[in-house]
């Protein structure tokens, strides 16, 4: 990767040549020079111009926007560059765009190297507040969020952002009844830990957060994936890696083993625990490589390897502190915990008192789908709807359920493919989504498999969302709600991601360069989605049939909130089946019901107060910094009983729908859903 001028004078006047230079040299003769990196920003230009569903230029426009984000991105509270950084740099405005188109990126590098010079006057400076004396009974206030401020016009602003802020973080730990040499003692460590894992950050970090800035103007869903980023993407979608099974967590510097991942070569091996702390690592007779204070996803990389290869390990073990070298041999590892999992509730045994039936609910945490193991012919290749058929399949082995709950909260997404064919086992053949290309054509993608033609489960159904159910989330749930096929429940609507995205490999996808896995990929925008009615799912997304109060459906998480998100729009609707499983009327009933009961519980009325409290202070924009103020606020929020939510499940646990009242009034909301529909079959017959 090209590296770093020894001055920034260089730099700027290599630019300013270049500039000029773009201006007299055709692109081509320029492109047979490049670097490898030169070629894939340059290539990732052409990509996203060519590919993204706006058609957009990379024009002045664009770069003024990526000027920002890029700086932006660094410094998200503006606690590091001052203006005078922001003007030296602003000749590059309308000039990026220009850089780019012949792969040029020293901007990147440059801007980086000043924010690492900067970080380390801050970082040294805040070493020295720590140690300060400070006034608590004061009433004075701090800015915190750094949209609401402008950048520093001076040292003397940018130190009193600095003591206020370290001031807020010696308040916080004080209230938190932490002795005060030991709260110095923590943001001492906080601060250091910081100036040291950014100073890990590597060349292809850099890059790729550059590239990502281009591609984030375009709207927040297209971005570059370094191939170290690409091959964390991949994993996800196979659901497998090939390395030792450990899940790691970096913990005041140290490589702590956070969890044995089951069937991996850890768990057979039996030696390495929770809480080991891996000091050094080796490949097989290579030297070894200290790990301490080592960012954390380089430490991975060491790791992982190739199913059979061996990699050494040093190890001070957490029960004792004593030394000692393990050998490992990698091996494929099955993700199970980010798979498909069912679990039936019996209502009974919840409600004893209550109503009867079973209800069996399957958790998808995402849509994922092995690519490489289907187009390879492999019969037992990993994906969401092969999963969730096997669960279904479970259930009537188990004796059947009177109605089945797909949890999606905190599901973010994946493949396209996945949430049409899982929609297609519970709505048989028929349209699931239409999609808009670049051209403005639609077309309706149906779930159309022989043999499938009727759903694999026609019974109640009920949908579990939230905030952060996204993308194919809200395809399965916007099918469910248009064919009537099903009920809605959770926050007042879902993320609002309504674009579609395609990863294609960088290197060989326009210029055929070959090695394509060593450019890594480009995930770009290229058509939008439409449910069934003709409704985007676009910032508006799935809206709940039956809301139940949450804190995460008032937080900024929705795709209204992102930068340069696409707009809302519709088209024609298309002709499907009605099932007449959500009516109005049935769904009336059933959310009278559970208003009814979420006004009469305590633990609702608690939540409602507390959302209360936390909407007054999201809005303000100052910050007490005075310890009697935030003391009342704290002794407020703990009057309140300590409200648990519908939070994700614990990954330790088998049992994946924890008995709380969130869910108690899910399993209730399905018993009275059953009743109501037995109820109207009843009166029909």
């Amino acid at each position: 990767m090209k590296q770093m001028s020894s001055t920034r004078a260089a730099r700027n006047l290599t630019l300013s040549v270049l500039i000029l230079f773009v201006c007299a040299v055709g692109a081509q003769q320029l492109i047979a020079e490049k670097s490898k990196d030169e070629k894939t920003a340059h290539n990732v230009c052409q990509m996203i111009t060519r590919y993204h569903i706006s058609k957009k230029r990379i024009d002045d426009t664009i770069s003024e926007k990526l000027f920002d984000k890029y700086i932006s991105d660094l410094d998200a509270q503006k606690l590091y560059f001052l203006q005078s950084d922001i003007d030296a740099y602003a000749q590059y405005k309308t000039n990026l765009d220009d850089l780019l188109k012949v792969g040029k990126v020293d901007f990147a590098y440059d801007v980086f190297a000043l924010f690492l010079k900067r970080l380390d006057a801050r970082t040294d400076y805040a070493q020295k507040l720590i140690d300060q004396e400070y006034d608590f009974s004061a009433d004075e206030t701090a800015i915190l969020d750094g949209d609401e401020l402008e950048w520093a016009k001076s040292e003397y602003e940018l130190n009193e952002r600095w003591r206020k802020r370290i001031k807020f973080d010696l308040l916080n730990l004080k209230l938190d009844d932490t002795d005060m040499a030991e709260a110095r003692e923590r943001l001492h460590k906080r601060y250091r830990l910081l100036k040291e894992t950014m100073h890990q950050t590597e060349d292809f970090e850099t890059f790729e957060t550059y590239l990502s800035s281009l591609t984030h103007c375009f709207d927040p869903h297209s971005t570059y994936m370094s191939p170290q980023t690409l091959e964390e993407f991949q994993i996800q979608m196979r659901l497998s890696l090939q390395g030792i099974g450990a899940q790691l967590r970096s913990e005041d510097g140290a490589t702590v083993i956070n969890k044995i991942i089951p069937g991996g070569a850890a768990a057979k091996d039996k030696r390495l625990e929770a809480g080991d702390k891996i000091v050094a690592v080796a490949q097989e007779d290579g030297e070894w490589v200290d790990v301490v204070e080592m960012k954390l996803s380089k430490v991975v990389r060491y790791i992982r390897g190739k199913a059979g290869t061996l990699v050494k390990l040093k190890v001070l073990k957490g029960t004792s502190g004593e030394s000692v070298v393990y050998e490992l041999t990698r091996q494929k590892v099955e993700l199970t915990e980010s798979a498909v999992s069912g679990q039936i509730i019996d209502a009974r045994e919840w409600f004893p008192n209550g109503d009867t039936g079973r209800v069996g609910v399957i958790h998808i945490p995402s849509f994922y789908r092995d690519f490489s193991g289907a187009q390879a012919g492999h019969e037992d290749f990993r994906s969401t709807s092969r999963d969730v058929l096997t669960v279904l399949q479970e259930f009537r082995e188990a004796g059947g359920v009177d109605a089945i709950m797909i949890d999606l909260r905190f599901n973010g997404g994946g493949a396209l493919s996945e949430a049409i064919d899982v929609s297609g086992l519970f709505v048989g053949h028929g349209p699931i989504v239409q999609i808009k290309d670049s051209n403005g054509r639609v077309k309706s993608h149906d779930f159309d498999i022989e043999g499938l033609e009727e759903p694999v489960y026609s019974g109640p159904l009920l949908v579990i969302t939230n905030r952060l159910s996204a993308s194919a989330s809200e395809i399965f749930a916007g099918a469910i709600k248009d064919y009537g096929r099903g009920i809605v429940i959770g926050d007042t609507t879902t993320h609002g991601k309504g674009t579609v995205q395609n990863v294609v490999e960088v290197g060989a996808s326009l210029f055929n360069l070959g090695n394509s896995d060593s450019s890594g990929a480009l995930k770009v925008t290229i058509n939008q989605f439409y449910r069934p009615n003709g409704d985007s799912t676009q910032r508006e997304g799935v809206k709940s049939d039956i809301i139940i109060p949450s804190q995460i459906d008032h937080l900024d998480l929705g795709e209204a909130s992102l930068d340069n998100a696409m707009a809302f729009d519709q088209v024609e609707e298309v002709k499907r089946k009605e099932f007449g499983y959500a009516t109005d009327s049935l769904i009336d009933k059933v959310a009278k019901a559970s208003q009814k009961r979420l006004g009469s519980s305590d633990h609702f009325n608690k939540l409602k107060a507390k959302i209360g409290r936390y909407l007054e202070r999201k809005n303000r924009i100052k910050i007490p910094l005075k310890e009697e103020v935030l003391k009342a606020e704290r002794e407020a929020d703990e009057k309140a009983e300590d409200i648990s939510e519908e939070a994700q499940e614990d990954a330790d646990d088998e049992n994946t729908f924890k008995k709380q009242p969130y869910n108690e009034e899910l399993i209730q909301i399905a018993v009275d859903y059953v009743k109501l529909l037995e109820n109207r079959k009843t009166a029909g017959n």
